[in-house]
């Protein structure tokens, strides 16, 4: 089921009105991720407030996500003697089917295949897309009546619950499992939802029939001219189908592959067919033969229905396996609904609003974009407007709209304000001992500007490395040339940028806008504003706590990604003799994950108190930043020994490059860590590309080249390895708006030749029921596949049409690769596009990717 934005705080109300002292506490499984963090912040405090207890779960894969089902919410359900109750999903379980996973239904012994999910209601916050369908159109729970009593229809007659969309009449409490939609389903995904629906209401067929009948169309003209037999057998054969397998009419599924061997369903899959009615199902193909109309004398045989069936099936299917296949993407933070939720209710302030800003300002940090984890084209526009392109946008200027709703200006003050907005001068005070509030600023694309010095700030950038090639020993000298023209000394650029001169700071981003466009630098800080300030497009995020501390939202989503990428535990001078003191890692797939788990729950838990609401000074995050530095200035190292001594090779479909070396070797272990330096290497790669130019170049311009980076893990002998995607992002609007009024006159075209066909058909049917031809019967079937296949090839366009973001397909393109050789492949992480390879694997890994598709 899918909870529409507009009805968003539905279900925490009816929480709220249905809890008491002995109700279980909400069960909130979060995933190790920044914006995930910043959602359960804001959740916890709301339940908080209202005196609802609760436990937090951090869970680093699907492994963690099945062992949590069955040792956490199995026991919550009323068939397992628990009393119900609530799981909140956050960043986990959108791609897969959660019933299954978190082990919601028991063993499918009976044919009445409806859901008791035991009274535990599932709620899903997911960026990642595709969703699971299941998960979107099914869900729902089916309880109160003894099991051979169930009706089979009964999921999809649930009060309040309308083709999977909750309404305002839907009560909670029997179970199933709730998406909480963006707005994405109800906007975009129609056509999936009628394809979803309309599988699960046809009646069983099988696709090899339709063979046969082309086979013995010849000899069975005898059952053409006797309808009503053919009929009878018709659905005595159909309604005996459902009791065979029904593994044969899915789609297939994907499947990933742990190093034990065992088979996890690790993406999408078409819910499986309910049983139906027999005599509904055939009512809803078969027209009566009694019918009084001397047009209807003449009805269709058995064959051509079986045959516009198998049509349909194979229609709906193609638009479900379309979505599934188009790749991976990411639409609103997390954070973003979560603080939804506390705006509906009331509940909003400067606290919860951070937390959703950070979380939002993090998913650039990590290259999550419209076109799925990689580089995005909006890069060049300036400040955070690298993430999501127009839909970014609108949200960030939503959050900017709420920093100037919830932190209006002092009167006494608003001169002053005015002027430094104006000359955007990047604060790095407070207005006062007590200032709390939250701040627009023009953010340059720096690195930790306040607490590094303005040369490493700059020098460690990966929008500026990239551009400058600062690898390079000429790209160093571009550095500083620049800051010799903006009238910087090199003295004064390696002072810690708060002990600047007052004067240099003030004119540093009129500086910047008129000498970085000479290097190539034009997005390097926002545009210059115009008009009121809630529209400064591009501008940052900046909160102080009074003189103790000033930080971005972009900081703070640095500092406390490193903390989850490399652990507070690892000082930076002491890296090597801590991870070489500690044991070897188990090799297989349940001591690995074990081992995984042990060491990310303290950098979790360590995340989670620096994002503390109700410390007066961010001190766990300020005593973090060496971890940050010290993972960015890794990233430089690698990345400019990478590509200095070209180690950098290009295959058929996407390059790739190996960290096997080196001094942070074992820092790129961590999928995180290993993702932000496939960014850098990639952000570079695309600049060069760009620059050489060529016959490809405009193609490569507009999407940039995949990347696979593959990070050595000597302890466990295995390779940790990303996938990233070459760009996009980037919504063209106005492409986009011709597209659906191109759309909408074919669909009228369409309704009209429709009309056209159904007047031509009544007439025939008129005339065989004075001439009892079959061959009309035939020319008709012949009209009407050639008129379905040509309705297809139109829906397949449009499909085409909106796929207008060239998506990160690495995870289908690992599983494929998975299924088909003998690799030992490990896929746990919710981010499809990291696995883990044996490390003897790994060349015949990268042979068989190199022939997919990794982008589409």
């Amino acid at each position: 089921m899918y909870l529409p934005r507009q009805l968003i705080s539905h279900l925490y109300l009816q929480l709220l009105q249905s809890h008491h002292p002995l109700s279980p506490p909400v069960l909130i499984l979060v995933a190790l991720e920044p914006d995930a963090l910043c959602a359960c912040r804001i959740l916890t405090a709301l339940l908080k407030r209202d005196y609802i207890p609760h436990k937090i779960q951090p869970v680093a894969g699907y492994g963690d996500l099945a062992r949590a089902g069955e040792e956490l919410v199995k026991p919550m359900q009323t068939t397992n003697g628990g009393s119900g109750g609530v799981v909140v999903c956050l960043g986990v379980g959108g791609l897969v089917d959660l019933s299954e996973i978190l082990s919601l239904t028991g063993p499918e012994e009976d044919d009445n295949d409806v859901e008791d999910m035991g009274g535990v209601e599932v709620w899903v916050f997911d960026a990642r897309r595709p969703w699971n369908l299941a998960n979107v159109y099914g869900g729902e729970a089916v309880v109160g009546q003894p099991l051979g009593e169930i009706d089979a229809n009964a999921r999809r007659k649930t009060r309040g619950v309308d083709k999977g969309c909750i309404t305002p009449s839907y009560k909670s409490g029997n179970g199933g499992i709730v998406v909480y939609d963006d707005g994405d389903i109800v906007e975009e995904m129609k056509g999936e939802r009628e394809a979803y629906h309309a599988l699960i209401d046809m009646p069983e067929v099988d696709d090899d029939e339709d063979d046969d009948l082309d086979s013995n169309a010849s000899g069975n003209e005898d059952e053409v001219d006797n309808p009503s037999s053919s009929d009878s057998r018709k659905r005595k054969s159909w309604h005996a189908e459902e009791d065979e397998s029904e593994e044969d009419d899915e789609p297939p599924r994907q499947r990933r592959r742990s190093n034990s061997g065992s088979l996890i369903t690790s993406s999408p899959t078409q819910q499986r067919r309910r049983p139906h009615d027999s005599s509904n199902s055939s009512r809803s193909v078969t027209p009566t033969s009694d019918s009084p109309s001397p047009a209807l004398a003449k009805q269709p045989s058995a064959r051509s229905l079986k045959r516009k069936l198998l049509r349909l099936k194979r229609k709906h299917e193609g638009v479900l396996q379309r979505y599934y296949s188009s790749g991976t993407s990411y639409s609103e933070p997390i954070s973003s609904i979560v603080y939804s939720l506390a705006s509906e209710l009331g509940r909003e302030d400067n606290d919860l609003l951070w937390l959703a800003i950070v979380g939002a300002s993090s998913l650039e940090l990590s290259g999550r974009t419209m076109s799925g984890v990689g580089i995005s084209n909006a890069s060049e526009s300036g400040g955070s407007a690298g993430w999501g392109g127009e839909r970014g946008e609108h949200i960030r200027q939503i959050l900017r709209d709420e920093v100037h709703r919830l932190n209006p200006p002092d009167p006494h003050e608003r001169d002053r304000d005015i002027r430094a907005e104006i000359n955007g001068v990047i604060p790095t005070t407070a207005r006062s001992p007590t200032d709390k509030s939250i701040r627009i600023s023009p953010e340059p694309r720096f690195i930790l500007v306040r607490h590094w010095s303005l040369y490493d700030s700059m020098l460690h950038s990966p929008y500026l490395a990239s551009r400058l090639r600062i690898w390079t020993e000429n790209g160093r000298k571009r550095l500083h040339k620049l800051l010799a023209k903006m009238g910087v000394s090199l003295s004064q650029c390696h002072q810690n940028y708060t002990h600047m001169d007052m004067e240099l700071k003030r004119v540093l981003r009129q500086r910047l806008l008129k000498y970085a466009p000479m290097y190539g630098l034009d997005g390097l800080v926002p545009a210059e504003a115009s008009g009121h300030a809630t529209s400064r497009e591009g501008w940052g995020f900046v909160r102080c706590w009074g003189w103790k501390a000033c930080l971005s939202a972009t900081d703070v989503g640095v500092i406390v990604g490193a903390i989850l990428e490399v652990g507070p535990e690892e000082a930076p001078g002491a890296w090597d003799n801590k991870r070489l003191s500690r044991p070897a890692l188990e090799a297989n797939a349940e001591g690995s994950t074990a081992s995984d788990l042990s060491s990310l729950l303290p950098r979790f838990w360590s995340a989670y108190d620096a994002l503390s609401l109700t410390s007066d000074s961010p001190t766990l995050l300020q005593e973090s930043l060496p971890l940050a530095q010290h993972l960015h200035r890794a990233i430089l190292r690698t990345g400019t020994s990478l590509l200095s001594k070209h180690q950098i090779r290009h295959l058929r479909a996407f390059r790739i490059a190996v960290v096997k070396d080196g001094p942070d070797v074992k820092l790129f272990t961590n999928p995180g860590a290993l993702t932000k330096l496939a960014l850098w290497i990639a952000e570079a790669i695309r600049v060069q590309e760009r620059e050489r130019g060529g016959s490809n170049a405009g193609s490569k311009r507009a999407a940039g080249t995949p990347l696979v980076l593959a990070g050595l893990d000597e302890d466990r002998g295995l390779y940790v390895v990303v996938g990233t995607g070459g760009g996009g992002g980037v919504i063209d609007f106005a492409a986009l708006s011709k597209r659906r009024e191109e759309r909408r006159e074919k669909k009228e075209a369409k309704e009209k030749k429709r009309k056209e066909k159904e007047e031509r058909q009544a007439k025939r049917a008129a005339e065989r029921a004075e001439r009892e031809d079959d061959d009309d019967e035939e020319e008709d079937e012949t009209e009407e596949e050639s008129s379905e296949s040509e309705s297809e090839s139109e829906d397949e366009d449009e499909s085409r049409g909106n796929s207008h973001l060239l998506r990160n397909r690495f995870g289908i393109a690992f599983q494929e690769v998975v299924q088909e050789t003998n690799t030992r492949v490990r896929i746990d992480s919710f981010e499809h596009c990291v696995v883990e390879v044996q490390k003897e694997d790994l060349g015949g890994f990268l042979e068989a990717l190199s022939f997919r598709s990794v982008v589409g």
